[in-house]
């Protein structure tokens, strides 16, 4: 699977950062998917659950409260007012 680095931090710091193939989450013109290779884009995020698919196929899932995703050729950040893991 073709993976892509991804940062996640808010206020409190850093929450993630390693390699993900997939990150799933409610932008605010609706649900969206990046993979890697997206194309470079930056959009607001709202109030969501979110998933993100790492390299071994396990899947994570947390709530945010929304904040900023920017997703460049080189990383995918993604700064988030509140982020909050669900349990696993």
């Amino acid at each position: 699977m073709n993976t892509y680095p991804l940062n996640i931090a808010s206020p409190e710091g850093s929450l993630f950062k390693g390699n993900a193939v997939d990150l799933s989450l409610r932008g605010t013109e609706g649900d969206l998917a990046v993979l890697a290779g997206h194309v470079p884009f930056v959009t607001a995020v709202r109030e969501c659950d979110c998933k993100i698919t790492l390299e071994d196929g396990s899947v994570r899932e947390a709530h945010t409260s929304g904040g900023l995703l920017t997703v460049g050729k080189e990383e995918t950040i993604f700064l988030s007012s509140g982020f909050v893991w669900k349990e696993e």
